[in-house]
């Protein structure tokens, strides 16, 4: 449940920079995962895929980093680094 909230909650962030950078496709992304985020990098892959089906998110590379950092503010989130997005 914790990691559709994540999801959710990303791909929400994501759609809004595309439509407010021009509605194009999203070609890549990088992100941070805190390390209580419960997701390694294969298992954040796995439900992007799933939740970026269909959106302008479809096929996106991803960036991915994992921090280590139990104390960190941010260690049980999913942090939007950047997104590029294509022209259309």
């Amino acid at each position: 449940m914790h990691e559709m909230s994540l999801m959710s909650d990303l791909m929400s962030k994501i759609e809004k920079v595309a439509r407010t950078h021009g509605g194009g496709r999203v070609v890549r992304l990088q992100v941070t995962l805190g390390a209580l985020s419960h997701f390694s990098a294969e298992h954040f892959s796995e439900h992007f895929t799933q939740a970026s089906a269909g959106t302008l998110a479809d096929g996106a590379e991803l960036d991915i980093t994992l921090s280590d950092d139990i104390h960190d503010p941010h260690a049980q989130d999913v942090l939007l680094r950047s997104v590029e997005v294509a022209d259309r």
